[in-house]
């Protein structure tokens, strides 16, 4: 069936629970104390919820839509008990995720890809950009794909020798043309030898500095219509990675690349190390950007493709 049509499996529901224990926990330990000794969802267990969602990285907006949703609950049913709050909670998170159309897992149904599939990845230094591309890569691969990366991220030479050492580590081929070469010039290479070799999948890295917001809207427009030389209809995707760690930071990075750039989707790393991963929640409802991967570890398949009925019930587990 291939990596992005299969059913999400036993493991990558261990490794999403073990991804989201930080979170879970941190999150459900305030929540307890909440509403302890609380026979009722009165208004003091709605406040001290909203400062839990807040202090979650739900973001402002995202958690006062949460709270009016469980208000309108409460009043419509007179009566909702503390115990209940969980499940309550549990639904809203998930209509929300389905309304921002992060719901079941992407399903790219790739025999239908256009060929070569071009994917443009966007997000600052430190995200872990290039790491989540030699993970797409590696899951692509795994899938029967021939993959191509395009090292157009000329601005930093150690941008070019870490996706170089990921295209040997996944075993994938790499166009690049070194450190200040321009970025569009690469683009170009990289598609006109996927297009000539018969490759599946294109990913191209690009440069992410946000001091310029103009600058950087005219390097990756540059890059687009240099790509649509090539094929007319790349890229087919752009892919924006979000460090999930830097809660808040990840929002208003969301907010300055789709301000530069269409965005068509997201993908939200290191949630493993953070108990920050209510930012997940609080993107997609704020942007309405399907977020398709999520990282949660250091394996290769540690980059899923985000299941939101998964990702709520791993939050919310026992």
């Amino acid at each position: 069936m291939g990596f992005f049509s299969k059913l999400f499996s036993k493991e990558d529901k261990q490794s999403l629970d073990s991804g989201l224990q930080k979170t879970k926990e941190s999150f459900f330990g305030k929540l307890s104390k909440a509403i302890a000794g609380k026979s009722a969802v009165d208004a003091d267990v709605l406040d001290n919820l909203e400062e839990i969602l807040i202090s979650g990285d739900v973001g402002v907006n995202t958690t006062v839509k949460i709270i009016q949703r469980i208000e309108a609950r409460v009043k419509r049913d007179k009566y909702v008990s503390s115990n209940e709050l969980n499940v309550i909670l549990k639904d809203e998170i998930t209509q929300l995720l389905l309304e921002s159309n992060s719901n079941k897992g992407i399903n790219f149904n790739e025999e239908n890809l256009k060929s070569p599939h071009v994917i443009m990845v966007v997000g600052v230094n430190g995200v872990g950009k290039t790491t989540s591309i030699g993970k797409l890569a590696y899951q692509y691969k795994s899938a029967g794909k021939k993959v191509v990366l395009g090292a157009a991220d000329t601005f930093r030479a150690a941008a070019v020798d870490q996706l170089k050492i990921w295209s040997e580590r996944v075993g994938v081929e790499i166009v690049s043309q070194g450190m200040g070469a321009d970025p569009a010039s690469v683009a170009f290479d990289t598609l006109t030898s996927a297009k000539a070799k018969g490759a599946d999948i294109v990913i191209i890295d690009t440069a992410g500095r946000l001091h310029n917001k103009v600058n950087l809207m005219n390097e990756l427009t540059k890059i687009k219509n240099v790509m649509k030389k090539v094929l007319p209809d790349a890229p087919h995707e752009v892919l924006l990675i979000l460090d999930g760690s830097t809660g808040q930071n990840a929002v208003e990075q969301c907010k300055q690349f789709t301000a530069a750039t269409e965005v068509t989707a997201l993908a939200v790393t290191k949630l493993d190390g953070t108990a920050k991963g209510g930012v997940v929640i609080g993107i997609s409802d704020e942007f309405k950007i399907p977020v398709k991967f999520i990282g949660v570890g250091e394996k290769m398949t540690d980059l899923q493709v985000f299941n939101s009925a998964e990702f709520v019930d791993s939050l919310f587990g026992n």
